[in-house]
């Protein structure tokens, strides 16, 4: 009887769609970092519908095959495996692939001694270039016999059984069965093995007569389970009706320990090699502007601040109010932490001046409303920043209103405006301008963040909060003072007019009052700890000297933005508190008693000067 070694076919052809890729990278930046230890990949081998041209059945992977659910699929014979991503292109390169290869196998081999179902599994090695979204891979499917196993091919069988299709079919989780003395069709089992009449192997080969390679894989771990079996009847068994069967000789010529070993793909021109994939022209261009803006934040939590939360940043609604130097310069620095709801308000136009100190101008916005054409260059920026821009006048304490109606309206949209939005940033010009927001972001327990310059000077505070008991809050931007904000605009030269600074100093104060924000994000419960240092309540910085102070102040319980008696009288009486505040900024120091205090003050310094006349006519 002649015989004739076995031949075998490719036992799958990979397929990775740009999904898989996407779901790849969201991993690597969100979940994997820096580990490069293999991840579980999930697939099905759909047998029932592959193309008559292909000689190989597809293995398709997407984003579903990184969850394990996809194997609670009724259909398809499922099929375990295992992705490996490494961090830089260069180990991907030299990674010693038959030693990688070999290893794969020999984790397959010992699995399949205790389970002869488990010694078949897929393999991807990869490098993703996040930044170009180019993508390096290769897949491998260990196939094994053992060195000195010989495999060969004595006779053919004559057609098998459809009994044993249908078996495979209602056992989808079966590679191997057993076809017992008495035809009986039995799961693979190491005690009926050696007496079986015959051995039955699931064959995703389309190759006539020509078995997938798994067969190896099944083969060795029969022969070595069977050490006494040197013929043996085996039925490739495939989902239509090209199955077969073939008398086969297992020789083994000596040791066995070292295994054979095949299984990596051949790339499209026909050699051994990894794939690559461009997704660069395939995704949509606003996807890969949104995950390339995120993607430098992600890269924090890869080594430096690992529990970051930089969803709780993103998710932030942030209001401007003032779209001038400080407020081009805040906007953009809200963009570089990710946030993606800006709103910007401001009552002016952009001016010949504006553009080459308002990073968001240029020339042709001169003459456009301010808050708009911000928002419109934001946009453009980042298509997938929700901005909008506001014109308004804010309500300012000690400026009678002209129309009462239109400031209410004023009045009404800004506080509607203030509890759409959980963050508040005040970069008027004036200390007036600020009174108004500084008691509504009190009532509303609004985070309020302050920016200030002077010509080479400036403050970034937070303003406290409201809820916490008065010996424990923060102050807030008008604590310090001893008078209420009144009208300061009226009569003023042209230099006083303009807001004079080293131009610098909107810069550095802008990044720093967006900075302390996400600090205040990061804070730990009930704690002034950050995982991004500290969280002053005050920064004052002088160019003049190079240098930065961090102060911290109590709310003052006569301050005439948060103090209890002003918080509460607007919360009560809303419009007309603000209409009397905007009619005589007296009446705000009447109702938060810096009148008494300042009473206080003259009675003091009054019996000073008593004492000290006094003392002259003493002397005289």
């Amino acid at each position: 009887m002649s015989s004739l070694q076995l031949s075998y076919a490719a036992p799958v052809q990979s397929f990775l769609d740009t999904s898989f890729f996407q779901e790849l990278s969201r991993l690597k930046l969100d979940v994997l970092k820096l580990d490069s230890r293999g991840q579980p990949l999930y697939s099905k081998l759909e047998l029932q519908n592959v193309p008559r041209s292909s000689k190989s059945v597809p293995l398709n992977l997407n984003a579903q095959s990184f969850d394990e659910e996809v194997m609670g699929s009724p259909t398809g014979v499922p099929i375990l495996g295992m992705i490996h991503n490494y961090n830089v292109m260069e180990e991907f390169k030299t990674l010693d692939k038959q030693s990688f290869l070999e290893e794969k196998a020999r984790e397959l081999w010992k699995k399949g001694l205790k389970n002869i179902n488990q010694s078949v599994g897929f393999y991807v090695i990869s490098f993703a270039d996040l930044k170009k979204y180019r993508y390096f891979y290769w897949t491998c499917v260990p196939c094994f016999q053992g060195k000195s196993l010989l495999i060969e091919k004595l006779e053919e069988l004559p057609a098998p059984q459809q009994s044993f299709a249908t078996w495979f079919d209602r056992n989808l989780d079966q590679w191997v069965g057993l076809e017992t003395a008495d035809g009986e069709i039995v799961p693979y089992d190491v005690e009926r093995a050696s007496n079986c009449q015959s051995l039955l192997i699931r064959d995703p080969s389309r190759m006539d007569r020509i078995p997938a390679a798994f067969a190896k894989n099944f083969l060795a771990i029969f022969k070595h389970q069977n050490p006494t079996v040197e013929v043996l009847n085996v039925f490739f068994i495939r989902s239509g009706a090209s199955s077969f069967g073939l008398k086969l000789s297992l020789r083994d010529r000596g040791d066995e320990s070292s295994l054979q070993v095949s299984g990596w793909e051949r790339n499209p021109q026909g050699k051994l090699g990894p794939r690559a994939v461009d997704l660069s022209s395939l995704i949509d261009p606003l996807k890969v502007a949104d995950q390339s803006v995120d993607l430098n934040l992600k890269l924090m939590k890869w080594r430096i601040v690992p529990d970051i939360d930089l969803q709780k940043v993103k998710d932030t609604k942030v209001l401007l109010l003032g779209a001038g130097t400080l407020g081009c310069y805040v906007s953009r620095s809200l963009m570089a932490w990710g946030v993606r709801k800006i709103t910007l308000v401001d009552n002016s136009t952009v001016s010949y001046s504006n553009p080459v100190r308002q990073p968001l101008f240029n020339f042709e916005d001169v003459g456009k409303p301010k808050a708009q054409a911000a928002a419109d260059a934001l946009r453009k920026i980042f298509p997938l920043v929700e901005a909008t821009g506001i014109q308004l006048d804010v309500p300012m304490i000690g400026h009678p209103p002209v129309d009462d109606s239109s400031a209410e309206s004023n009045f009404t949209k800004l506080r509607k405006l203030m509890d759409e939005h959980d963050v508040i940033f005040l970069l008027m010009d004036s200390r007036e301008t600020r009174w108004l927001p500084t008691v509504l972001g009190n009532m509303n327990n609004k985070l309020v963040m302050n920016a200030a310059l002077g010509f080479d000077s400036y403050l970034v505070m937070r303003h406290g909060n409201y809820r916490d008991s008065l010996g424990k809050r923060l102050g807030c931007y008008f604590c310090n003072d001893v008078v209420a904000p009144k009208d300061s605009l009226t009569d003023r030269t042209l230099d006083e007019m303009c807001t004079v600074t080293r131009p610098g100093v909107a810069l550095i104060a802008a990044s720093q009052a967006v900075e302390l924000m996400v600090s205040i994000f990061q804070l730990k419960d009930n704690t002034d700890e950050s995982i991004l240092g500290d969280v002053p309540h005050q920064i004052r910085g002088f160019l003049n000297h190079f240098s930065t102070l961090k102060l911290e102040t109590p709310a003052y319980d006569h301050c005439s933005a948060c103090s209890p008696q002003v918080v509460e009288a607007c919360r009560e009486a809303g419009w007309d508190f603000v209409k009397a505040a905007l009619d005589d900024h007296t009446y705000i120091e009447r109702l938060c008693g810096l009148s008494k205090v300042q009473e206080e003050a003259d009675k003091v310094v009054q019996e000073w000067d008593d004492e000290e006349d006094e003392e002259i006519e003493v002397l005289v």
